[in-house]
């Protein structure tokens, strides 16, 4: 699972619940004048993205709030979105040769509301944080292009040309942004759900009908990668990011990106670089582990010592 994952649940969840709003009954059960407000939801997937999207059912229908069930074939920690590393970044997201003007439209929206929703939740409690973050580049070209979302979204940016400082790079990028720790966020999510009094049904779906035979009036997909074969979802492809997770190191308190990426988490130092389109294996590649080490171990021979 790549880094970036979380990055824009709240965004995306709350573009699924402004549908909501426009929800009408069948035209045969449609009433001529009175419009009809759901008043039982169900949200199919409990990981990062379901959970987003029934939090934000509980707070928009806050008087009916009882009525939100997830209904998921696992649980946290037993998700995806468990294995996801986490860095705030609204990257590699989409196809840029075939995205239309209102799917942008739709993304920078997105990463605006995730990015400040997350900025609130800041805190061990949820396990989000600020760290300063390095760009590396060879290139003095690429410090023109936008960062992911807009270079808004990234505080206290500034330009380096000190290789001897900046991990041997001539050019780098510096800015703040977020990380946040899945194991802890999702099990904070399950709790406020809880706590809005949401209901979690364990099943597993096999066919679409079974989806729809579901008494909620309002249902909203979660379940991502699972929603090729559930939805027939063809243009539903996987990327697949594999990580290296090195014991915590309390005093790295910083990231890069540059040849791959590295944050730090409480549970581990993160390590990260691939990128494999329409690869379902959650086995490790030993051949990419290798890799992967030894490009982080390249790049940190460019730190000086003090």
């Amino acid at each position: 699972m790549g880094p970036s994952f979380p990055t824009l649940s709240w965004g995306t969840a709350e573009q699924a619940v402004d549908l909501v709003r426009d929800f009408s009954p069948p035209q045969a059960v449609r009433k001529p004048v009175r419009s009809v407000r759901p008043t039982r939801f169900a949200v199919i997937g409990c990981g990062v993205n379901g959970l987003s999207t029934a939090i934000m059912l509980q707070r928009r229908y806050s008087e009916i709030a009882g009525t939100v069930t997830i209904y998921t074939k696992d649980l946290p920690p037993n998700t995806t979105s468990n294995i996801a590393g986490g860095f705030w970044s609204p990257t590699s997201v989409y196809d840029a040769d075939s995205a239309s003007t209102r799917f942008l439209e739709q993304f920078r929206t997105a990463s605006r509301v995730s990015n400040r929703a997350f900025q609130l939740l800041v805190g061990a409690d949820y396990g989000v944080r600020w760290f300063d973050t390095f760009d590396l580049s060879r290139n003095e070209a690429s410090l023109q292009y936008q960062l992911p979302g807009g270079n808004d979204l990234y505080p206290q940016l500034k330009i380096h040309r000190d290789p001897e400082r900046y991990f041997g790079f001539p050019y780098v990028r510096q800015y703040s942004t977020m990380v946040i720790e899945p194991q802890t966020y999702l099990r904070a999510l399950l709790r406020d759900f809880y706590s809005a009094g949401g209901r979690i049904v364990v099943k597993e779906f096999r066919t679409r009908e079974e989806v729809m035979q579901l008494p909620d009036q309002v249902i909203i997909n979660c379940s991502g990668l699972g929603a090729r074969a559930l939805f027939d979802d063809q243009k539903l492809t996987p990327v697949r990011g594999q990580l290296e997770i090195l014991l915590p190191q309390p005093e790295i308190d910083y990231c890069y990106l540059g040849g791959g990426y590295m944050f730090p988490r409480s549970d581990g130092i993160v390590l990260g670089g691939t990128f494999d389109r329409d690869n379902w294996s959650l086995d490790v590649n030993r051949e990419q582990a290798d890799s992967i080490l030894k490009s982080h171990t390249e790049i940190m021979k460019g730190v000086k010592s003090n």
